[in-house]
């Protein structure tokens, strides 16, 4: 399929290749622009037609993870990670504004974090402790407009704090709960706590990672 490829095209897609093999994941565009010397609208329209030719994938709403694609159109296998936004920062604590938002983004292992549209959360506080969530990590989440009694979720309050806690749904109220017994649990209307996703894992520094 690369011979009706142009040379701009196969250019693009060598690059990828070698920057997958190398790194395990794809790089930005902006990167990727940087590299090749072109524009990032150049990048971004070869990347289209390589699409449509079946070649490779974008992943996600938030996202610039690129998936190359086997000629049976799967992932191709030396793309073993995927890059996950870190869109603001949610607390552990007392309730902070979330800002939806890309701060950062980071490199996950795609055999253990499955799924569309992943993205990272940077905690703050020590509410979570007993969880294993400490001040700083960051909180890998799946989107999810609802949670299960016991679940670890991300949960917007009042349309405008956010925070996570073990979630549990009660016949009158939303009961918020901390993992740490200096922490009190909140309670909550049903119109008052908007879940944004579950927490699916942690990673904690270049070297420390651990699903829930």
């Amino acid at each position: 399929m690369d011979n009706n490829l142009t040379k701009t095209q196969k250019r693009l897609l060598e690059y990828l290749r070698e920057q997958i093999a190398e790194t395990g994941a794809s790089p930005s565009l902006r990167r990727a622009a940087g590299d090749l010397g072109v524009s990032h609208t150049a990048v971004a329209q070869t990347l289209k037609t390589l699409e449509q030719k079946g070649l490779l994938r974008r992943a996600g709403r938030y996202g610039r993870t690129i998936n190359l694609l086997n000629p049976a159109g799967r992932t191709a296998g030396l793309q073993r990670f995927r890059e996950v936004p870190v869109i603001g920062r949610i607390t552990a604590g007392l309730p902070m504004y979330a800002q939806q938002e890309w701060e950062e983004s980071i490199i996950v292992d795609a055999k253990f974090y499955k799924g569309d549209n992943l993205f990272a959360l940077r905690v703050r506080g020590d509410s979570m402790t007993g969880a294993g969530i400490l001040d700083g990590d960051l909180a890998i989440c799946r989107p999810r407009q609802y949670a299960a009694d016991g679940e670890i979720a991300a949960v917007l309050i009042n349309g405008e704090e956010a925070t996570i806690k073990r979630f549990f749904a009660r016949a009158d109220h939303i009961l918020l709960k901390p993992e740490n017994p200096d922490y009190q649990p909140g309670r909550y209307g049903f119109d008052q706590v908007l879940v944004q996703g579950l927490v699916i894992g942690i990673q904690r520094g270049p070297d420390v990672m651990h699903r829930l």
